[in-house]
């Protein structure tokens, strides 16, 4: 029997936001997906070095949850060894419906959309029972296509209620958080004159406004300091307000901040993770997190009055995670011999050959992409607590009542939009 490759398992990104059920699979769920959240994020730290970080854990297990649909033997065992849960078990798949469903519902100016798209190759034989399952997972949408043919030949796909171009890419002006990626015609770019016989593409997508905006007026240009020491001017948001702020230690005793600025609503957050000592580096506290420290954010924050400096940035990554994933225990999937997806088709015997995650973000005063200042403002400081982002941080996005990490990253330098 033929090898085919279950080609690129591509993970295009955008934006975040909102919620989740309760009790105790609540709880094991969480921490399940911080402990997946932060071993794929310090996989990447090892060969990302010094440069800007940005991923959607939720994207990446979401897809890999939909592959365990067709997965079997080994294959399967992977991959809830990875996730920490199999998806083919009747409570832990409603939970994760519920929860993408959940966070799939827009208010108070938070709008969030997830879908994901199976490109599959015309004449290849799917198990209607995969098919019937893949159309009820996170939204998604089973869709023939021929690779072999240039895209403006293809009829592109199409969902019920969902104008593609409704979100690719977000519009200006929309939100003051903000990750996008390429369309479906870019993605198949890739794809075209490759012998591929599957394909899957997951979008996140996510548009949302502080719960107390930044003022453009109060933006200056102020000093940030690199890894390396050396020090650049870069726009410096400012705004004092009330916080929730906490100072944490690592397992060496190494210290950090963290603060939670809220989105719009409170159901969505951007935390930000500071060393508490300029000498410290940022990698000190990358390879010391764990889902344990993560959880303890949770209830070390307090309410403080604060004078808020963080740094206006705008990012873009491309991983192929080809190699990333085997690293973290998924290698099964991408071997042409070992691979089992029995699931999807008993006919041929399909495997990963790519898998790929793109994001991008984009954080501002309010959303807005405005004009360079043409005068700078002086501002009358109050005495309170300072929080100053002026060196290298990390980020997450999270949501407020489950912990759900939906988008992590870091900012190394502020100046590198590498858009």
């Amino acid at each position: 029997m033929r090898r085919l490759p279950v080609a690129p398992l591509f993970i295009c990104l955008l934006l975040v936001e909102r919620s989740l059920c309760n009790g105790s699979l609540q709880d094991g769920m969480a921490e399940l997906h911080a402990r997946f959240a932060v071993s794929l994020y310090q996989t990447l730290t090892e060969t990302e070095n010094n440069s800007n970080l940005i991923l959607s854990p939720v994207s990446v297990s979401m897809s890999l949850g939909l592959l365990q649909l067709g997965a079997r033997g080994n294959t399967l065992t992977q991959l809830e060894e990875t996730l920490g849960y199999n998806v083919n078990d009747a409570q832990v798949q409603a939970f994760l419906l519920h929860s993408q469903t959940e966070r799939s519902n827009s208010s108070q100016g938070l709008w969030l959309q997830q879908t994901c798209t199976l490109f599959i190759q015309s004449g290849v034989q799917l198990l209607a029972e995969f098919t019937q399952r893949a159309a009820a997972w996170a939204n998604t949408g089973v869709v023939r296509t021929n690779f072999s043919q240039p895209i403006n030949t293809r009829s592109q796909p199409e969902r019920a209620g969902h104008n593609h171009d409704e979100s690719w890419p977000l519009q200006s002006g929309s939100s003051s958080g903000e990750l996008s990626g390429s369309g479906e015609a870019q993605v198949e770019a890739l794809w075209w004159g490759q012998r591929l016989q599957m394909a899957l593409v997951n979008k996140v997508a996510f548009r949302g406004v502080w719960q107390k905006q930044f003022q453009f007026t109060n933006t200056q240009n102020l000093p940030f300091t690199l890894s390396d020491g050396s020090a650049i001017k870069v726009p410096m948001m400012y705004q004092a307000t009330e916080v929730s702020f906490g100072q944490f230690r690592t397992a060496s005793e190494q210290r950090y901040t963290v603060l939670e600025l809220p989105y719009l609503g409170r159901s969505l957050s951007l935390q930000v993770v500071l060393p508490s000592e300029r000498k410290t580096p940022l990698s000190s506290i990358e390879s010391q997190l764990t889902p344990r420290q993560l959880a303890s954010w949770d209830t070390g924050l307090r309410r403080t009055k604060m004078d808020i400096f963080l740094p206006r940035f705008k990012m873009y990554n491309k991983f192929n995670l080809r190699s990333v994933l085997p690293a973290m225990g998924i290698s099964d999937a991408f071997n042409p011999t070992a691979a089992d997806f029995t699931g999807i088709s008993v006919e041929e015997s399909l495997y990963v050959s790519d898998a790929f995650h793109e994001v991008r973000v984009e954080v501002t005063e309010d959303g807005t992409k405005a004009a360079a200042a043409t005068a700078m403002v002086l501002l009358k400081r109050s005495r309170a607590p300072v929080f100053k982002a002026d060196r290298p941080f990390l980020f997450l996005l999270r949501q407020k009542n489950t912990g759900s990490i939906l988008f992590m990253g870091r900012v190394m330098n502020p100046a590198d939009q590498a858009l």
